[in-house]
């Protein structure tokens, strides 16, 4: 296009030279008479004609071409979402006749700007991703030394090999979904697509979903700043992954001074650990209200309620109940469990200094209820404090306090510490180790040393912040 555009310059240079000559020329010889009618014009002034209509065919057919590449140029960038691009060629008059002059195109019919077709800023993105998502692999490698005789964990063991697809669908929607293989089999840990452009600041999401309860419900395992998940989570609320199950999530955005406030509300089908469903009538629902809050440019305030509220499948002891005699083990189906949770998290990061110091303080104080048969129910009630500082580039230190009653018998509490030190070699790698120590309720005491290698191929994007 440059060399169109300089043959374009140096033909109008020279033509303009060539028409001025002659007037110049005239201006600078005294003049004289013209010559007499019918006389015959000189040679030279035919040669000069010739060659002004040679160079004005050749500046014709070099505007042509300059039109042309300008139209194929705009009508590509319009077929890939770029929209028209407007250029005007260089507004040179010339004598051609009007049969030569070239018409500028028409503009391209102009669309709703609503319809998907224009959306210059995310359709070739979101065309992109449909076939070829981003794709990661995160890998949790586990060891564990010391004596816990509640404990599962082997001395060495791959617990869990994440694999991520994730890609924008549309301008409308997105598409996660989270396959978790471990030693006891594969399974879909999330699965689910959010439509982010409903109104009213609206956010759906549809498919099989960690639960929207607290803060630590919402971590994946990989996640996690420990390497274990606290006593409150495996007593209260799901075991040891916690509370995922197939469901609907919907969220409002609300921007006041104060603070952002986003409400949460879910239903689930009732298929997970914490809650299950005998029939389809029987559902699970969970609210959340999270407020966030800029304390300063350096540190923020994040605070949270949770509720939920569903059926449950409890495993009664023998001779909990007066009218049942000493038997094994029996379930009880349809018992109505409630849980109600608060969180609250201070983050310190100075800007300054925001690879090299930041602060994470959290805690979690839940409630449950547990209906048991005659009419009779039980409470419990757990908590967790904890804290992470950043004291280098690349290394994190941490402790973490747990309280926890149980779901079926909330005197019984088991209590534990833990402190945790971590390293990050890179951004997609690090290495834990972290001593903990659970003083359960039956008066056995566990000390135990995790140690975790965690590592990613791929993109993975940000979980839950």
């Amino acid at each position: 296009m440059a060399r169109v555009r300089v043959r374009v310059s140096t033909g109008v240079m020279l033509l303009a030279g060539i028409v001025a000559a002659p007037a110049l020329a005239g201006a600078q010889q005294p003049q004289t008479a013209p010559p007499a009618a019918g006389a015959a014009a000189p040679a030279q002034v035919t040669q000069v004609r010739e060659e002004l209509e040679r160079l004005r065919l050749e500046f014709e057919a070099l505007r042509r071409t300059y039109d042309e590449r300008l139209q194929q140029l705009e009508r590509r960038l319009t077929e890939i979402g770029g929209g028209p691009m407007v250029l005007t060629p260089p507004a040179t008059q010339t004598s051609a006749p009007d049969h030569q002059q070239q018409t500028p195109p028409p503009p391209p019919p102009q669309t709703d700007p609503a319809t998907p077709s224009q959306a210059p800023a995310q359709q070739p993105a979101g065309s992109s991703k449909v076939f070829n998502p981003d794709i990661s692999v995160n890998g949790n490698f586990i060891g564990a030394a010391g004596r816990n005789p509640f404990a599962s964990l082997s001395p060495l063991q791959l617990s869990e090999v994440e694999a991520a697809f994730q890609a924008i669908v549309d301008p409308y929607a997105r598409a996660d979904f989270f396959v978790a293989v471990g030693p006891e089999g594969a399974e879909v840990e999330e699965g689910y697509i959010t439509f982010t452009s409903l109104p009213a600041n609206l956010l759906l999401k549809a498919g099989k979903l960690r639960a929207n309860f607290g803060k630590m419900n919402t971590l994946h395992t990989h996640g996690l700043p420990s390497v274990d998940r606290p006593l409150v989570t495996a007593n209260l609320v799901g075991g040891d992954e916690g509370f995922a199950d197939a469901g609907l999530s919907l969220s409002h955005l609300i921007n006041n001074p104060v603070m952002y406030l986003e409400l949460t509300g879910e239903v689930f089908a009732g298929l997970s650990d914490v809650f299950q469903s005998v029939k389809r009538s029987e559902l699970v629902y969970v609210g959340r209200v999270r407020g966030y809050h800029d304390v300063n440019d350096a540190s923020n305030l994040d605070l949270g309620v949770s509720f939920a509220y569903g059926p449950s499948t409890i495993d009664l002891p023998p001779g909990l109940l007066t009218s049942i005699e000493p038997a094994p083990i029996i379930q009880a189906a349809g018992m109505n469990k409630r849980m109600v949770g608060v969180d609250a998290t201070f983050r310190y990061r100075p800007p300054s200094r925001a690879i090299y110091r930041r602060l994470n303080v959290r805690t979690e104080l839940i409630w449950s209820r547990q209906e048991m048969p005659e009419e009779m129910f039980e409470s419990a009630f757990g908590m967790y404090t904890s804290a992470e500082y950043q004291f280098a580039r690349r290394w994190y230190i941490g402790g973490r306090y747990d309280r926890s009653g149980r779901t079926l018998d909330g005197d019984a509490i088991d209590t534990g510490g833990s402190a945790f030190l971590t390293f990050w070699p890179t951004e997609f790698s690090q290495i834990r180790g972290q001593f903990r120590r659970i003083n359960f309720a039956e008066g056995v005491k566990a000390n135990e040393f995790l140690f975790q290698f965690n590592f990613t191929i791929g993109a993975h994007g940000a979980h839950v912040f």
